[in-house]
């Protein structure tokens, strides 16, 4: 059973072991036996919208990045001088071996005095094709930051963004310097230059844009719907006929609207266009089930059903709305995909293909969406997320899925939410054709 999925409104997310090892007998025990021991994230809420904490800016190399004016309007909330809460460090100049020492001699006398839950984002350059040294270097930057993320501890992340332009970046640095990314760890984010749209307001930068999000009645799409909404959407709340109370419900406490369709019909596209006939913003592509049986006992029906919800589904709307303009000029497409579709997971050949299916669909359509119309296309790949759906899972594979990551602990259908609202943001418009999983820095895949 794959765990990336929720359908759930109401979810037992207890995670009684996470809550003994922030106990006294529970740090000794686990300590001496050698056993994972996962700190508390700290995670966005209207409470703690930052970080607690400075911000160190370092350098490897000589960089052309003016990254100043970015970073100081990264906002943290007043902390202990001698625990950063975050640490930027710039390495795009790294271009041989001997400047590679250089990122050491950034980080190692820093990193043991970074705050608990904080973060290091490793800036890096594209690779340059004409300059094998430099492309190794740069290469070899993605093996530091991911190893860096595994070893860190006490809930810090590690990531890498690539970019040439630090205002095309905002966003995401933004996002990545935040409570929001408290479960995205050992990615490579690319960032591609060019102007972007800067929101009136950062806190509800989707005021006046509409969003859908299919599957949205209950668990990560519920989460998603919501935390979009916050950021001032307005939420059309997508889902089958059967789901029409837990829609009618999410929709009218987030002040939005359902729609209630199979999204599955030929004609789903067409009939979420007239549904919608100012048109769209954000599309997000969130419906999803699991029909698991190993590849040598899965009948037929069972590998149809999966491939037509979670990928032909997708590719037919897409494509749809595209075609009939509904996707307005600044629009984004957010896709799910699935750390099963990356790394595979045994009984999922079917939920795997169509997960696999969904990242290739954001790789091919990407830069065609953008030059065509003005639509970026990207996708979040959940990990191990704590939903109604995986407390029924037995205990001890639900508990490896929790513990086989770097952080040591489930992730939560926030998560999720706010990492799509990253990828929905209107100043997110260089971020285009990425797969980004939120998943802890799952020890399955990269």
């Amino acid at each position: 059973m794959d765990p990336s999925v929720g359908l759930s409104g109401e979810m037992d997310m207890a995670d009684r072991y996470l809550s003994f090892t922030g106990t006294a007998p529970g740090r000794f025990l686990t300590r001496r036996l050698g056993l994972p021991q996962p700190a508390p994230l700290r995670r966005w809420s209207p409470a703690t919208p930052t970080l607690t904490g400075g911000l160190r800016h370092l350098t490897a190399g000589k960089s052309d990045l003016d990254l100043e004016p970015v970073l100081a309007r990264t906002e943290l909330a007043d902390g202990p001088a001698d625990e950063p809460a975050a640490v930027v460090l710039d390495a795009t100049g790294v271009r041989d071996v001997e400047t590679l020492a250089e990122v050491h001699a950034a980080l190692h006398p820093v990193v043991r005095s970074i705050a608990s839950s904080g973060r290091i984002v490793v800036l890096g350059a594209p690779l340059d094709a004409g300059d094998h040294h430099q492309a190794a270097v740069q290469q070899a930057l993605e093996g530091f930051v991911r190893s860096l993320g595994k070893e860190i501890g006490r809930g810090r992340t590690v990531n890498l963004v690539r970019l040439t332009d630090a205002p095309a970046a905002e966003s995401t640095l933004r996002f990545l310097l935040s409570p929001g990314s408290a479960y995205v760890s050992g990615q490579v984010i690319a960032v591609d230059a060019g102007p972007v749209t800067q929101p009136a307001d950062w806190e509800r930068p989707l005021t006046g844009r509409t969003a859908l999000v299919t599957g949205g009645a209950r668990g990560i799409g519920e989460a998603v719907a919501e935390t979009l909404a916050e950021s001032g959407a307005k939420v059309v709340v997508l889902d089958v006929p059967q789901a029409e109370q837990d829609a009618r419900r999410v929709a009218e406490r987030l002040g939005g609207s359902a729609l209630l369709l199979d999204i599955t019909a030929p004609d789903a596209g067409e009939r979420i266009a007239a549904a919608l006939p100012d048109g769209l913003d954000v599309l997000v592509h969130n419906a999803g089930i699991t029909r698991d049986r190993r590849l040598v006992n899965m009948p037929a029906d069972r590998w149809s059903s999966v491939l037509d919800v979670n990928l032909a589904s997708v590719l037919r709307t897409t494509d749809a709305l595209l075609a009939a303009g509904a996707l307005r000029e600044g629009g984004r497409i957010v896709a799910t995909a699935s750390i099963a579709g990356l790394a595979g997971n045994a009984g999922q050949t079917n939920y795997g293909a169509s997960k696999a299916g969904v990242v290739g669909l954001v790789r091919s359509l990407a830069p065609r969406a953008l030059a065509e119309h003005g639509v970026t296309v990207n996708a979040v790949a959940p990990g191990f997320i704590e939903t109604k759906m995986t407390a029924a899972v037995p205990l001890f594979i639900r508990e490896a899925g929790r513990r086989m990551n770097s952080l040591a602990q489930g992730g939560l259908p926030v998560d999720v939410a706010r990492t799509t609202a990253w990828l929905a943001h209107p100043a997110s418009g260089a971020v285009n054709g990425q797969v980004v999983r939120v998943c802890g820095q799952s020890l399955l895949g990269a």
